[in-house]
């Protein structure tokens, strides 16, 4: 299977061949350890489709062993590493697609067999369209994704430029037109539909639920797989309602462990609230099947005991000692693998990247053996094909042609992460000043491949100049663009 390593020096071309289509299945791959004691069964026509891991790296633990704040090339230890053979399911079902952008107080058209009603600007914007094809096809052929978190915003503060652009795509260009675009974060933690609003109300523009991946979003495939699970991460429970929403029937998470036996996080402060919202159980007759670490954990030291005690347990039962710590090891998911993240501080903070490779280090000074586990979001290619069904469901909702555009643009922050993946899958990717990266012309180690912008906006413009042609306007103007006011003097007005 071709590695991050084998994608570097690639030319667009060679990397676009490298697509997901083109990667055989990991059972044919020849190799594994012990990697079948975690493998993901067989679809037998369960709604998931299994992708080849990128890595065959089983722990990043190693390089940390003896000095754990070396920092050693991002070239050489890239964002995440797999399991060799690893297979990451993501969901197969197609998302639901209303091709009409028309919404009635109803739902429903208010010409029960007619064609919806559209807005005035619509028809407008179709007219021009109909006298632009050309810049209409490659406008239909272009795409972005977003990264969130140092691209469009700071946590909850908005960069000016990201609602900019996002007006741009929306329509807000000459064509009148949108252009497909969908937002691919590493951030997590909380249900879709909250982040969708709270997006929606930072940027000023509309952020649909169709359009929105976190980065344990595709792991909602698990579902169909475990039955147990332990959820790690996140504020309070909000992980919990995450994992019951993507269909998970028994989650359990560390406070529920906690209140079941008190000593098994000695350090622990343990409040009279927190133990009223938990669900405790006698953890010792129940056998859990898998850990999920959905975001950054809030109490190190106690997810961490609890985790590194099930991992060296028989079959996932706590109180118990496995005798063969490889055989009898339960798996293990993270949703992502960046070591730092933008945030209001002056300089990125540790994610969940960090997190992973102490408990590798612990796991492997305590086992002797190296922790295997599967790793999902940015840069994996599971996320990113994933992605690829996102963006051809979104440009069925507001294009009604089910396909993916040739020419895809990732824009983030991070090079470890967004420009290290985007590369990898053949996109053209765009490095902003606006977060984790602050170097010099381009990222040394991982550099975008078309270029680096001082900011979001920039990169959009810049792309869209190249597929639409330099004298492209970002702006709908209708004294310009309006049909009705083209007409000489018959006295035609705009309709507002």
């Amino acid at each position: 299977m071709p590695t991050y390593e084998d994608g570097v020096g690639l030319s667009a071309g060679e990397q676009q061949d490298r697509r997901p289509s083109q990667v055989k299945n990991a059972s044919e791959l020849g190799q594994r350890g012990s990697l079948a004691n975690i493998a993901i069964p067989n679809e037998n026509g369960t709604g998931a489709i299994e992708v080849p891991a990128t890595r065959n790296s089983v722990s990043d633990a190693s390089p940390y062993m003896h000095n754990l704040s070396l920092a050693p090339s991002q070239k050489e230890r890239r964002g995440s590493r797999n399991s060799f053979g690893a297979q990451l399911p993501i969901p197969r079902s197609k998302r639901q697609s209303r091709l009409s952008s028309v919404a009635y107080a109803s739902g429903q058209p208010e010409r029960p067999g007619m064609p919806p009603i559209q807005p005035t600007r619509e028809i407008l914007a179709s007219q021009v369209q109909d006298l632009s094809g050309d810049k209409v096809k490659a406008a239909k052929d272009m795409g972005f994704v977003f990264d969130i978190d140092g691209v469009l915003v700071h946590g909850d503060r908005l960069i000016p430029e990201g609602r900019r652009a996002l007006e741009i795509l929306n329509g807000d260009n000459e064509l009148g037109i949108k252009i497909p675009h969908i937002f691919l974060t590493n951030g997590s933690g909380k249900p879709e539909q909250p982040r969708c609003d709270q997006l929606s109300k930072i940027l000023g523009q509309p952020v649909d639920r169709e359009q929105f991946i976190q980065s344990h979003t595709p792991m909602s495939a698990l579902a169909e797989y475990y039955n147990t699970v332990l959820v790690v991460g996140g504020e309070g429970f909000k992980c919990r309602d995450v994992a019951q929403e993507y269909g998970f029937k028994d989650v359990v998470v560390p406070d529920d462990i906690v209140a079941w036996d008190p000593t098994i996080a000695p350090y622990r402060v343990f409040t009279d609230e927190q133990r009223k919202t938990a669900n405790p159980r006698d953890f010792s007759k129940t056998n859990i099947e898998a850990i999920m670490v959905f975001s950054d954990s809030r109490d190190y030291a106690t997810d961490m005991q609890i985790i590194v005690d099930l991992l060296r347990s028989e079959d996932g039962r706590l109180g118990t000692m496995a005798k063969d710590p490889v055989s009898q090891r339960i798996p293990i998911y993270f949703s992502q693998g960046d070591l730092l993240c933008p945030s209001e501080h002056p300089f990125p903070r540790m994610s969940q990247g960090t997190f992973r490779i102490g408990l590798e280090a612990m796991y492997k000074a305590l086992t002797g053996e190296d922790l295997e586990r599967v790793i999902y979001g940015k840069p994996e290619l599971a996320t990113y094909k994933y992605a690829d069904e996102v963006i051809m469901s979104w440009m069925e909702k507001i294009h009604g042609e089910e396909k993916l555009p040739k020419n895809l643009y990732m824009v983030g922050d991070n090079p470890a992460s967004d420009i290290v993946g985007g590369n990898a899958y053949g996109w053209n990717t765009c490095l902003v000043r606006t977060g984790v990266f602050q170097g010099g012309e381009n990222d040394e180690q991982n550099p975008a491949s078309f270029g680096v912008f001082v900011n979001v906006l920039e990169a959009v413009k810049t792309a869209m100049k190249k597929e639409l042609g330099e004298d492209f306007r970002f702006e709908w103007s209708d004294a310009r663009v309006n049909p009705l006011l083209q007409q000489g003097d018959s006295g035609a007005v705009a309709v507002e």
